[in-house]
């Protein structure tokens, strides 16, 4: 089996690496120690395409695939997390989700902005008082007329608070199943709507350049066009996405983990002590071999999950593998780097620092690693 990526993808993986490198690593340090939205990395990322790259041409988009975007995530990831963050959140849940499930109404109005990178979309799922629990959402949507009215609470939500946010969709429960469970629904909220608030910037252990907000709901009312797809498949919608999601953060934790192999590789390299290069010493030099290993077999896994799920074949329990795998390499590699660095590695004004900060929610976002092995015992046939 050939695992070598062909042309096009090695095309795009160069483009993006030079763009990281280039317009990225600059001046990233900075907005995460001022912990500032980075607005014109964004729009040069749009400019470059990568708001649409999985998207068909027709309705703006690149032509390419979830693959292609995973794979611009990792090298966007190498240096920086906040703005790979920013990319997956805004393709995976907020593009995506008025792509697949959108009426064409909702996807004239929406997708053409998204794609270009001049809007972002959130995603309204985690609340409070649930986290991993999604199925025990408290938020309520009643038809009242024409319209919605929307009550409850979301957190942790990404993109959600920025000057270029258009809209959440927002996970609600909009009534009761024959067999009494609830019925969930995804309703679209405009940024701006009347009863809609958005809460202070989180402050946050990582991710310090990304946005994310706790989000009020009082009243708020909605067209009741704004329903995003059938009623009542609100929770079938997020499951598909969160499944796609997995493979975009494993793909991410790898770029970190790579990124810390790269930074630690340069170190050995630079740093002298005792009259030797570190890189003379072969304690580090296999702790560096160690993490090259667990980059480059997260690095497989997600492959794996990722052209099973362009195949068209089940990829549930490859997601959850990659995603497991990668977010613990990624966190293992982080905190060899700093190791490695020494007191160096306790300062911000390294990467490696980021790195670690960022690591750890890797193992939280997109269903706890706790998840990730229920799911995996699941799919064995375990309950």
């Amino acid at each position: 089996m050939d695992h070598r990526l062909p042309q096009e993808y090695v095309d795009l993986q160069k483009t993006v690496a030079a763009f990281a490198q280039d317009v990225i690593a600059p001046v990233i340090a900075e907005h995460y120690e001022a912990h500032t939205f980075p607005y014109d990395i964004v729009r040069q990322m749009g400019e470059l395409g990568l708001f649409g790259l999985p998207f068909p041409e027709e309705c703006g988009g690149m032509g390419g695939d979830y693959f292609a975007l995973c794979l611009a995530l990792e090298e966007i990831a190498r240096i920086d997390s906040s703005v790979a963050i920013t990319l997956e959140a805004a393709v995976s849940l907020g593009a995506m989700p008025i792509y697949r499930y959108g009426s064409d109404e909702q996807k004239r109005e929406w997708l053409p902005r998204l794609l270009a990178g001049e809007m972002l979309g959130a995603f309204g799922l985690t609340e409070p008082g649930g986290g991993t629990d999604a199925g025990a959402a408290r938020t309520t949507a009643r038809l009242d007329g024409d319209e919605w009215v929307i009550n409850g609470t979301k957190a942790f939500i990404t993109n959600s608070g920025t000057d270029i946010t258009g809209f959440v969709a927002v996970l609600a429960v909009t009534g009761e199943k024959a067999d009494g469970k609830k019925e969930m629904s995804t309703i679209i909220v405009p940024t701006g709507t009347p009863g809609l608030t958005v809460s202070k910037p989180y402050s946050k252990v990582g991710w310090n350049a990304s946005d994310t907000h706790e989000l009020g709901f009082v009243d708020c009312r909605v067209p009741a066009a704004n329903l995003l797809g059938t009623r009542g498949k609100g929770y079938a919608q997020f499951l598909q996405t969160l499944d796609e999601g997995r493979i975009a953060i494993a793909a991410l934790s790898v770029g970190l983990a790579q990124g810390c192999i790269d930074e630690s590789v340069r170190y050995l390299h630079e740093r002298h002590a005792f009259g030797k290069p570190l890189s003379a010493y072969q304690a580090l030099d296999f702790m560096v071999a160690d993490m090259d290993v667990r980059a480059h077999t997260a690095r497989l896994a997600y492959y794996d999950a990722g052209s099973r799920m362009l195949a068209g074949e089940p990829f549930k329990k490859q997601a959850a593998i990659a995603k497991l795998h990668a977010s613990d390499a990624a966190v293992e590699n982080a905190r060899a780097a700093t190791q490695i660095f020494g007191g160096y590695g306790f300062m911000n004004e390294y990467p490696v620092a980021r790195f670690w900060r960022d690591s750890k929610v890797l193992e939280i976002g997109e269903g706890t690693n706790e998840v990730q092995r229920m799911l995996i015992a699941r799919e064995l046939g375990l309950s």
